[in-house]
Formats: C-alpha cells, sequence, structure tokens
C-alpha cells in the first residue's frame, strides 16, 4: 500500500485537489482576499482553495499536530518594501483566516480533528483519503524511479 512519502508532493497535492475541489465550498470572500501579507494580488489559481485545503491536508498530517500559528508561518515569505528596495525582506505570515476557514472545513468534512491544546491532527478518514490518493497517483506516474514502490 502505498503512502504519501512514496510519490512526489506536488503529484499528490493535484490529485487531492481535485477530490476536495468537489467537497469543499470556497467563500465569497475567496476570490479577493490574499494568501498573506507579502502579496500584492489575490491568487490567480484556478482552483486556489482546493489547492490549498489539499496541501494543508498533506502538512497536517506529516507534521501534526500542528496549529494555525506555525501552518500560517509556514505559508509565509519576504515582505519587500516598494519605497526602500535595497533593504532586506523582512518575515510575513501566511493569512491566518484562509489557513483557520480550510482547516474548519476540512473538520467538516471529518478528514481533520481538534487536538486540545495541541493544534489539528489528521484522523484516520483523512489518512485514508491520503493514502488512497497517493496510490492512485502512484499508478499513474509513469517514472521509473517509483517502480519499486508500486
Amino acid at each position: 500500500m502505498a503512502t504519501m512519502y512514496d510519490v512526489p508532493a506536488d503529484d499528490l497535492i493535484e490529485a487531492l485537489a481535485d477530490d476536495l475541489e468537489e467537497r469543499l465550498d470556497e467563500p465569497d470572500w475567496g476570490k479577493f482576499v490574499k494568501s498573506g501579507v507579502d502579496r500584492e494580488l489575490p491568487p490567480e489559481q484556478e482552483q486556489f482553495w482546493a489547492t490549498r485545503a489539499a496541501s494543508l491536508l498533506r502538512k497536517v498530517s506529516d507534521r501534526g499536530p500542528v496549529g494555525v500559528e506555525r501552518l500560517s508561518t509556514e505559508y509565509g515569505g519576504g515582505k519587500t518594501s516598494n519605497r526602500y528596495q535595497v533593504a532586506p525582506d523582512k518575515r510575513a505570515d501566511g493569512s491566518k483566516n484562509l489557513i483557520r476557514t480550510i482547516l474548519q472545513q476540512l473538520e467538516e468534512e471529518d478528514l481533520v480533528e481538534t487536538a486540545e491544546g495541541e493544534g489539528r491532527r489528521i484522523t484516520p478518514a483523512g489518512q485514508s483519503l491520503l493514502d488512497d490518493t497517493a496510490g492512485n497517483v502512484l499508478e499513474e506516474l509513469d517514472r521509473p524511479e517509483l517502480e519499486r514502490y508500486a
């Protein structure tokens, strides 16, 4: 049985996003909000909400239990001042509201649960979804270096 560690992360996230797009609803404000203070514009991806949800599900499974604060740090970046281009970048976190809302939706789908005082962790149903998707991705991949995992 394949696990999420057996397939490339970008392929797994893309396949999970296709599945989660039907299960999660993007809020009305989701199209207009930036994904962090360091960004100038909202994301332009077609299925940004589902892709971020798939990425969050994978991160919670890998690093869980994990809180919104730590996840926002991982989705952050460097903020450059437009006035002083020679100054070094300052660290800026990602949008906590966006992460929290997606995690709440994943909780409603019973893929993630809240661990009191520790953050969020993946449920058996969420782990099963990840493993099943990883198995499907591994079958579809045509990469000889991954043959040993099949």
